[in-house]
């Protein structure tokens, strides 16, 4: 019984580890957009709305541009929340989830997505409706990472959330 427990011990962190290893190629998840296209200070800026602090970027471009995978990956959940509308989570290298919504319509994208792969386009579904056109994309860590926390509003949740725009542009 020991003998096993080590062996699974070790095999799931061998593949927590290996999931770090592989390396995470961005690009911009809007096609044709820059990083001029959002706020780069909207990341965890408060308050806001009714999730009280903005855990992602809202990154703006004329309805239905393409949303292409950030990174590749596999697609976790398509479908369709209360606030964010269409939305689509991908999880990716380094234990990440990314996190696309207010898309113009439900996503089909397949189980596997490469980096750059279409998985929607540009909308306002959800509580975009009424706002302009926009991407919200934010990054979350599977695994907490507890030098973010902070003693500022849901600053524990920061144990979990990557600055997104610092995640395209290879900061992060």
């Amino acid at each position: 019984m020991k003998r096993r427990t080590v062996i699974a011990l070790s095999s799931l962190l061998a593949l927590v580890v290996a999931g770090y290893l592989i390396p995470e190629a961005t690009v911009i998840p809007v096609g044709g957009a820059a990083a001029s296209d959002w706020n780069p200070k909207s990341f965890w800026f408060e308050p806001w709305g009714k999730s009280g602090v903005h855990k992602g970027i809202d990154i703006f471009a004329r309805q239905g541009r393409p949303v292409v995978a950030t990174t590749g990956g596999i697609v976790l959940y398509q479908g369709s929340l209360d606030l964010g509308g269409h939305v689509v989570a991908v999880l990716g290298p380094k234990w990440r989830i990314h996190y696309y919504a207010h898309l113009a319509e439900p996503s089909d994208a397949p189980l596997f997505v490469a980096r750059g792969e279409r998985i929607g386009s540009v909308g306002t579904s959800g509580n975009a409706a009424g706002k302009p056109p926009h991407l919200h994309y934010a990054v979350l860590s599977v695994v907490p990472l507890p030098w973010r926390f902070s003693t500022a509003t849901q600053g524990w949740k920061r144990m979990f959330f990557l600055d997104p725009g610092a995640v395209i542009l290879g900061g992060l």
